[in-house]
């Protein structure tokens, strides 16, 4: 059975969200603070943390950078704010969601099943390797023969996932979904730039990565895996 863990100081938010889940056919395990939660995860095994950003004594942005240091589970933060520079703290601190309150149990539950989607599918292989290049999720770095590179998060994020479904097109929009989340609200531009580093980077490195434009629907990388 999924585990989820709910970690909030309101406690009305805590029972409904925990009846909407059980309901879904989760196990929930609930705290009402970060250092609470962190006891949590230290006894039992969850699959994904909802993290509420005001806490006492440790609050969400605090949580979620000690989960990223020591589980390797999805992040989901809860606030009541909704200003960019907040969203900017949730995604540095390493959250891979972020909900605003109010909000719809459903659509939480959609925004677990999604994320717990991508983590099944990135658990099955750390490393891909494309010809002589080899990309590693536990460093993000990249290996070509016996030179490393260090790549920004997103493009390195981008890679991963195109390297993880080769030969798949998918749409700018289903990139921004997968890579930068479902509340980002920047140009669906930003594909193109990133695509374009990432190319601009690899050409002059190896033929291992090659990104392909599909006009007038995404981008799809075409690799001989190994």
């Amino acid at each position: 059975m999924t585990t989820i863990l709910i970690a909030d100081d309101d406690i009305n938010i805590l029972q409904l969200v925990n009846i909407h889940l059980t309901e879904a056919g989760y196990k929930v395990f609930q705290a009402k603070d970060g250092t609470e939660a962190l006891g949590v995860l230290n006894r039992e095994a969850c699959d994904l943390a909802v993290v509420d950003v005001m806490m006492p004594f440790m609050d969400g942005y605090a949580l979620t950078r000690e989960i990223r240091r020591e589980y390797d589970i999805p992040v989901i933060l809860l606030t009541a704010k909704n200003q960019i520079e907040d969203k900017e703290e949730g995604f540095r601190s390493g959250t891979d969601d972020y909900l605003v309150k109010p909000f719809e149990p459903k659509e939480l539950h959609f925004r677990i099943e999604a994320l717990l989607r991508r983590y099944d599918k990135h658990s099955e292989e750390s490393i891909i390797y494309l010809g002589n290049t080899a990309i590693n999720k536990k460093n993000y770095e990249v290996q070509i023969g016996n030179r490393t590179i260090l790549l920004p998060l997103k493009e390195f994020e981008l890679l991963y996932f195109l390297a993880l479904n080769p030969m798949q097109v998918f749409s700018r929009h289903q990139l921004i979904e997968h890579i930068w989340g479902l509340d980002y609200e920047g140009d669906e531009r930003t594909v193109d730039v990133h695509v374009k580093r990432l190319r601009e980077r690899f050409s002059k490195l190896t033929d291992d990565v090659q990104i392909k434009t599909v006009r007038g629907v995404g981008y799809s990388l075409e690799a001989n895996r190994r």
